[in-house]
Order: C-alpha cells, then structure tokens, then sequence
C-alpha cells in the first residue's frame, strides 16, 4: 500500500468513493432492478456500508480476498462495493470451469474468505475441505439488516486491486488478472469518451458477473449514476422485457446470443424502447448479422478490440453505422490509451506491415496474481504485450490479424487465421467460421477451415471459390469441414477455441 499525503488524498478517488459521492446526490434514483425488486441509491449505499462491517467480521482486511461463487444476483455487486469501501479484492470465480480448474483458480488467490449462492455450495464444497469463514448470497441481505454500518477505515488508495477475473482458459491455465480502482474508473471515463454512453442509460447486466463484461459495466454504471438491470444469465424474456421498456446504452451481446435473441425479438413482436450501441466482437460475426442487428435496435455496432487485462482499449474506437454491412473491421484507437505495432525486436512496424501490439494507459490491469515471471515478460520494456498483431494502415487504422502465437507457417509464409476468416464470415450464407492449423510434410501447416451454414446448399467448392476470390492461394484453406453451430467448441467469452478443433484433425 502506498502512503499518501493530504495534497495525494485530494486528487485520488476510489470506485467506492465515486460510488457514494454519487448515492449521496441521487438517494431516490433507482440504482439497481432484478425481478421485481428495485434499489435507490440511498438503499443500495447503506446495504453496502453494512456488508462492510459484516466483511470485516469475518477477519477481512486490505489486500485479502474473498471468493465470489455465484451467479448473476444484486447481493454479488453489492458484496463488490463493500469490498470496495474496506480494500479487500474480489476474487470473481467462473462456475462454468471445471472441478480441477476451479480448484486452481482458488489456490492461486488464496481467498481468505468464501461467499457462495445455494446453486454452486455443493461444488463449492467438493473443492474446498478447509474451514475457511463462508457465507450464503442469499443471507446477504438479511444479515446484512442486522448489522450496523461500517465506520472503520475506508481504502483511499486507487492502485489498490478491486477484482481478480480470470483470463480465458484456451492456452494452460486461467491466470487471474488483477484489477485496481484506478483501471475500473478509468475504464468507466472510456465508455463514456468512445461509446457516448451517458447517465440515463441504463445497463443491463445479463453476461456473468465472473465476466468483465458483466461486472465491469455494472461498476461503471453505478459510479455515474446510471441504473443497473441484473438478470441470471441468459435469460431471454427478462432481456426483453428490459429493451422493451428501459433506455439501454451498451447492450452487450457476444456472438452465441445474437441471434436467439433477435428471434425471441421477433417471435413476441417487441419494439425496442431505445439502445445507444449494441453488440461486441464484429470479427466473429458474419457481416449480414451485424447490419440487421444495428437495424433492429436502431442502433451502431461497437467495433471493440479489448481485454480482460485492458478494458475497452486498446481499440474500441469505432462505431459500425446502422445498416450498414462492414466490407471490413478495422479498428480504431480507443481513448486513454497509448500503443504500438511493433516486431519481434520492439521496433515500430511500417504502413502496411503487421506487429505485436502494446499498450499502456491507465485502463490496464496490475498485473497476474503470483505470477511474476509471467508480469516480467508481458509488461518488458514499460508497455503491456498482449500478444494479439495487428496490421498498422493508413489514417490510424488497424486490422487485426491474430494471435502471435496462433500464426499459421506455410511453406515459409505467415497466415494469420483472421484474413481468412474475415472472407468466410462476410458471405451470407455462412453463419460461423474458424481457421486453424494442421501439419503438413509438404508445407510444414495448412490452413483448415470449419465452416458452420446458414445455407444448407452451400458446399465445399463454394468454399473454395469464395476463397479464390478474395485471398491470395497460399493463404487459401486446403481443407473444409462442415459443423453445427453448437459443436463449435467455445471458450466463456464465446471465442472458438482453436485447439479443441486442431485436435481433431490428428
């Protein structure tokens, strides 16, 4: 922890200090809607100050964690804010993962505390056999009633970490991403600055809450005033029946969710009350969707290119207009955030040449948790080496080309999957698409493509014209296979996962 002087005291903010300043002025707004239950501020900030004392009753201090196990309910933002208020981190825990891999996400952060909903103490308890101070979400707010509020030590320190989210699990373990009061208010000013994102939006908080797209954006909302809708998950008519009724502003939707949704849209004849941006990850999404999904919410798509360990930068500067059908997705930079394409040896790439992108600003994240040889590689030389290349175009533009260790080495050429699969997903009649790689004694690895119809009637050779068409023929797949849209196997962000289907071609 640092020490700070007065004259530090008065520049520095923290998330639950935003939180309050803004309960303070806006006690009657209402700040929280699950069900048919609705919080104000001025509720939701004395329910927060009690869950304090109640955290430190349980031996919780500055820098100590406590575990999260549950799924989306207003007790687990509301736990986040009182985390917020006495320094302690949330460690957000991924009930989809696995028994072993929850265990090592657990054991990494060592949580010195446990809060656990009905839903998931059972497979809470097949992991953890110490006794370790746990409580029921759903005891939350009762405990919390008879409790008095908090007057110990707020934390004043915004380089203190607030969560602990886990990155996705695609390459060896999930590691833990740490992230301070200062990323998460920072992050907030982006969402204003690149989306337009104002006060009377309201967000609604349906991707889970282990997720930075479900807890993230509910802080941010909550630090400005905005109202928050929580649904469990997924859950399709309380979706609609918060577009039909609330001024949204980003209504984030990942690539799986689209469609059900716009089917549930039109099979109950629902108009949208109002949405300021809608959507996420254009890449993965055939071009066609994106132009009708802008059309139906009346609405821009967000072109975003972000991350668990970066926020919305480092290029979620653009807007898809409504109508429109991308031809292509270049990004542009997001704000509060500095950044270069650089080569293997960290030097700037020309116009047209592909690189490594880093990043620095205070969006970023501090760090892996116990990690520190991993933090030495990832954050060499003051910047934050995301792996991921882009390709530097003219007039600021970027075009993402892959992961640069998910490059493709073809008879002595670089494929990036992201050209080919930038052609595929904008035919109409493909609904989903993914290249990877296969060994080759020829060639070293060719290009394999999975491909997932939307017209039944399209073939392997259409495929392969498409392909001749647009890419030149080193880079055209040398196979092509046909899946189902569920067989695609994908990770809790909705990004296929290359490995699984690379896996099956040995």
């Amino acid at each position: 922890m640092r020490s700070l002087s007065n004259m530090n005291l008065a520049t520095e903010s923290t998330v639950y200090s935003l939180f309050r300043a803004t309960a303070l002025w806006r006690g009657s707004d209402i700040a929280i809607r699950h069900k048919d239950k609705t919080w104000n501020y001025g509720e939701l900030l004395e329910t927060v100050d009690r869950l304090a004392t109640i955290l430190r009753d349980l031996g919780l201090k500055q820098g100590d964690r406590l575990a999260i196990l549950s799924e989306n309910r207003p007790e687990y933002t509301m736990l986040q804010l009182a985390c917020a208020r006495i320094g302690a981190i949330v460690a957000c825990l991924n009930w989809r993962l696995a028994d072993e891999e929850l265990k090592h996400c657990i054991d990494t952060v060592t949580p010195k505390a446990f809060c656990v909903s009905l839903r998931f103490k059972a497979k809470l308890a097949e992991i953890v056999h110490d006794n370790r101070p746990t409580i029921s979400v759903e005891a939350c707010l009762s405990i919390a009633a008879k409790s008095q509020k908090d007057n110990g030590p707020c934390c004043e320190d915004p380089e203190m970490g607030l969560l602990l989210l886990n990155t996705s699990g695609t390459t060896g373990w999930p590691k833990a991403a740490l992230i301070s009061h200062r990323a998460e208010i920072a992050r907030m000013t982006v969402l204003r600055m690149d989306l337009g994102i104002e006060r009377g939006d309201a967000f609604l908080a349906w991707a889970p809450m282990f997720h930075m797209g479900g807890t993230e954006h509910t802080l941010s909302s909550l630090m400005m005033g905005s109202s928050v809708i929580i649904t469990d998950g997924l859950d399709l008519d309380a979706m609609v029946e918060a577009i039909k009724n609330f001024q949204l502003g980003w209504l984030i939707l990942m690539p799986a969710t689209i469609e059900p949704l716009l089917q549930r849209l039109k099979e109950t004849n629902s108009r949208v009350h109002g949405v300021r941006v809608v959507g996420s990850m254009p890449d993965m999404i055939p071009a066609a969707l994106i132009a009708e999904t802008t059309v139906i919410f009346n609405a821009p798509y967000a072109n975003t290119f972000g991350a668990t360990e970066t926020g919305l930068p480092p290029a979620t500067g653009h807007l898809i207009p409504v109508g429109e059908v991308p031809h292509d997705l270049d990004k542009k930079p997001s704000s509060l955030c500095e950044f270069r394409i650089v080569d293997e040896q960290e030097k700037d790439v020309a116009v047209g040449e592909v690189g490594e992108m880093i990043l620095r600003g205070p969006t970023l994240f501090s760090g892996y948790w116990n990690a520190d040889e991993v933090n030495a590689k990832d954050f060499r030389g003051g910047w934050f080496h995301m792996g991921d290349l882009f390709q530097r175009k003219p007039a600021g533009r970027l075009e993402f080309a892959g992961r640069s260790k998910y490059m493709i080495k073809s008879g002595g050429e670089n494929i990036y999957p992201a050209e080919i699969e930038r052609v595929l997903l904008a035919d109409e009649r493909v609904d989903d698409a993914v290249v990877v790689r296969k060994l080759d004694s020829r060639w070293g690895e060719i290009p394999v493509a999975f491909v997932v119809a939307k017209d039944q009637s399209l073939e392997v050779i259409d495929v392969e014209n498409l392909c001749r068409a647009h890419l030149a023929g080193y880079k055209r797949p040398k196979e092509v296979y046909f899946l189902n849209f569920d067989d695609m196997p994908r990770s809790d962000s909705g990004k296929i996962i290359r490995e699984s289907l690379e896996k099956r071609l040995t």
